[in-house]
C-alpha cells in the first residue's frame, strides 16, 4: 500500500511541474489556419467593366494573383485547377509551367464598349515576373472573347486557393485568387 501512495504522489507531482502534459494536438489544423480547398470556386454574375491590369505579390502563406477592372461592378469568376489551360475563343491550348495548372476566367472583358484593348500584356507568357515566388511559377493571358477574361496560372503543385471580390480603388474593383504554398 506504501508503494502505491508513493507511486501516486510522485505522479502528482509530476503533472503539477508539467512534466506530463497532453500529447500535441492532432495534425487536423492546416497550414497557417487556412481551410480553402482545391475545388472549383465560381459566381456566375458578369461585368461590363473591363479588366486593365494583373498582378502578383507574395505573402507569408501564400502567393496572390489580382485582376484590376475599369468602373463598373465586381465581376464573376470560374477558376479551378485543369490539366491544360485553353485559349477564349479558340479552344487551343497554352503553355504553363508548374506542376498544376489554375484556369482563371474573369467575367469581364479586357477591351470597352468601342472594342478597344483596355489591358494588353507585352508578353502574354509572362504577365509578372514570379521567378523566387513560393507557389507560382507562371502566370499567362490566354485572351478575352464574348465578355470575358482568361489567364493561366502555374503553381508548384495543385494547392488549396480561394477566390473573392472587392471594390474599389475608387470605382474599379478586384478579382483576388490566393493560393496556399502547403496544405
Amino acid at each position: 500500500m506504501k508503494k502505491l501512495s508513493i507511486w501516486f504522489t510522485a505522479i502528482l507531482v509530476a503533472v503539477g511541474l508539467g512534466l506530463l502534459v497532453p500529447g500535441p494536438a492532432s495534425a487536423t489544423t492546416s497550414y497557417c489556419g487556412l481551410t480553402w480547398g482545391s475545388l472549383l470556386k465560381t459566381d456566375d454574375s458578369m461585368s461590363g467593366a473591363p479588366v486593365t491590369n494583373v498582378r502578383t505579390g507574395q505573402h507569408y502563406c501564400f502567393d496572390r494573383l489580382v485582376v484590376d477592372l475599369g468602373s463598373g461592378p465586381v465581376p464573376g469568376y470560374y477558376v479551378r485547377y485543369v490539366g491544360q489551360v485553353t485559349q477564349d475563343g479558340s479552344g487551343k491550348p497554352v503553355d504553363v509551367r508548374g506542376g498544376a495548372r489554375l484556369q482563371v476566367v474573369v467575367r469581364a472583358p479586357a477591351y470597352n464598349d468601342s472594342g478597344n484593348a483596355t489591358y494588353t500584356p507585352s508578353d502574354q507568357a509572362e504577365l509578372s515576373n514570379v521567378s523566387g515566388y513560393q507557389t507560382f511559377r507562371q502566370v499567362v493571358w490566354a485572351g478575352s472573347f464574348e465578355g470575358q477574361s482568361t489567364l493561366g496560372v502555374g503553381v508548384r503543385a495543385r494547392l488549396p486557393f480561394r477566390v473573392f471580390t472587392l471594390d474599389g480603388p475608387g470605382s474599379g474593383s478586384r478579382l483576388v485568387v490566393d493560393v496556399a504554398h502547403f496544405w
